[in-house]
């Protein structure tokens, strides 16, 4: 090999070196701070994280409707059972008058109360069939409240857990009524639990917050019954504070127990409540198939 031969083959050589020194030098390692600089240079878009902003779902409770049957309630997917048809005709006034216009209307007539004069006389037993059996119309939703803040049943008897409600809303404790409001899988149907126990529950219940309460979920939606299963009228002064922000009272009544004097004087309680009705509870005679009867 000549000497221009060899001078060539060794100057590329140096080239193919100097090549792949330059590569390294084109591919520098990653710096983040660079990527992080361009993105926040002005008008620069970010895209907003979805949890951080996106409001917490509503609250929903499963009922287990095979048991509700089994106890004797009224459950949408048994609509021809006998207790179901007793509870048609007991809805069947209450929401004649919810809806009434003109100056036959009755006012609030849509917040309706369920009570009796003395506690196990079977209230909760016809708040919760008359809730599930209005919710089962096709033009009504229903708002059933346990506003019996003393001794709540309505949860227990559906078996769902205590939960926060009317009481902390009225306390302050909860800013927004949907916060406690739960959902359930009875289409059409929504539960406001009692809450937290509270000391001045009587004052609280007569309170402009419990007005101004009853004034938003009852004209919020022009469709929406609300059903209250609230305490004795002869055991505590708060059923009758309730009752005088509502447009119907029924009482309940149990048979062979009650008396006529008890039933008197729990009337003489709700006296300013335009509508008051009663239903017979706990009757043997005209009873189909079970315990429990009912009738006006």
């Amino acid at each position: 090999m000549s000497i221009i031969e060899k001078a060539v083959k060794r100057l590329d050589q140096l080239k193919n070196a100097a090549g792949d020194g330059l590569g390294e030098d084109v591919l520098p390692a990653p710096r983040p701070e660079r990527e992080v600089a361009t993105a926040a240079k002005p008008g620069a878009v970010v895209e907003p994280v979805a949890v951080a902003v996106a409001r917490a779902p509503a609250k929903s409770v499963h009922i287990d409707l095979a048991r509700l049957a089994a106890r004797g309630l009224v459950t949408p997917d048994q609509p021809r059972s006998a207790i179901a048809e007793e509870f048609r005709l007991i809805k069947r006034p209450l929401l004649g008058n919810a809806v009434q216009d003109g100056p036959t209307a009755v006012e609030n007539g849509n917040l309706i109360m369920i009570s009796s004069a003395l506690p196990g006389e079977g209230k909760t037993f016809n708040a919760i069939n008359l809730a599930i059996s209005m919710a089962m119309e096709l033009d009504y939703t229903v708002l059933l409240v346990d506003a019996d803040v003393s001794r709540p049943s309505v949860l227990r008897e559906l078996d769902v857990p205590p939960q926060a409600g009317l009481m902390d809303v009225l306390a302050g404790e909860v800013s927004d009524l949907s916060e406690v409001l739960l959902k359930t899988n009875i289409d059409k149907l929504t539960l406001l639990p009692a809450g937290m126990p509270h000391q001045r529950a009587t004052e609280l219940l007569a309170s402009d917050a419990m007005e101004q309460l009853l004034g938003q979920i009852a004209h919020r939606y022009a469709d929406r019954i609300i059903v209250f299963d609230s305490p004795p009228l002869l055991v505590t002064t708060e059923s009758r504070v309730l009752a005088t922000h509502m447009g119907q009272v029924v009482l309940v009544v149990e048979a062979e127990r009650t008396t006529h004097a008890q039933v008197r004087q729990a009337l003489a309680t709700i006296e300013p409540c335009p509508i008051r009705m009663m239903v017979l509870n706990k009757s043997r005679q005209n009873s189909v198939g079970g315990y429990y009867g009912y009738g006006y």
